[in-house]
């Protein structure tokens, strides 16, 4: 499982860093999507990597996008976080449209670095590049 996500945006790397605190099991993978690996999933999932406001969730061959992708995610946690599945439960019309609002101004709000985040210790190997 593999999540592909915007190295630059300070919410995207925050919430990675949040998933490696959470992911008891080590099973999420990451790769950002300025990196090869990131750029050429995107690709795949018929997502312009050179114009992205998405988070990308890849399992088992199927591609989720946007909120369906952080819900996803959320599950795979476990206890208690698999309690989000509960926002399927929300039209899909508007949480993609919330999602996309927070993804356009994620700069804005959250901030932007030039560097991507370092993994913590005994995390490197889950980073893909």
């Amino acid at each position: 499982m593999i999540v592909v996500y915007d190295a630059h945006c300070l919410l995207c790397s925050g919430f990675t860093q949040f998933l490696l605190r959470h992911d008891r099991q080590g099973v999420l993978r990451f790769a950002s999507m300025q990196g090869a690996t990131g750029r050429q999933l995107l690709a795949q999932a018929g997502v312009d990597p050179d114009d992205v406001d998405t988070v990308l969730f890849v399992r088992d061959g199927h591609a989720w996008r946007e909120s369906a992708a952080v819900l996803r995610i959320l599950h795979e946690l476990g206890w208690p976080w698999r309690l989000a599945w509960a926002g399927w439960l929300i039209p899909v019309p508007l949480r993609d449209a919330l999602y996309r609002c927070v993804a356009r101004n994620r700069y804005r709000w959250f901030g932007r670095s030039d560097t991507c985040i370092l993994p913590p210790p005994g995390a490197v190997q889950r980073f893909l590049d």
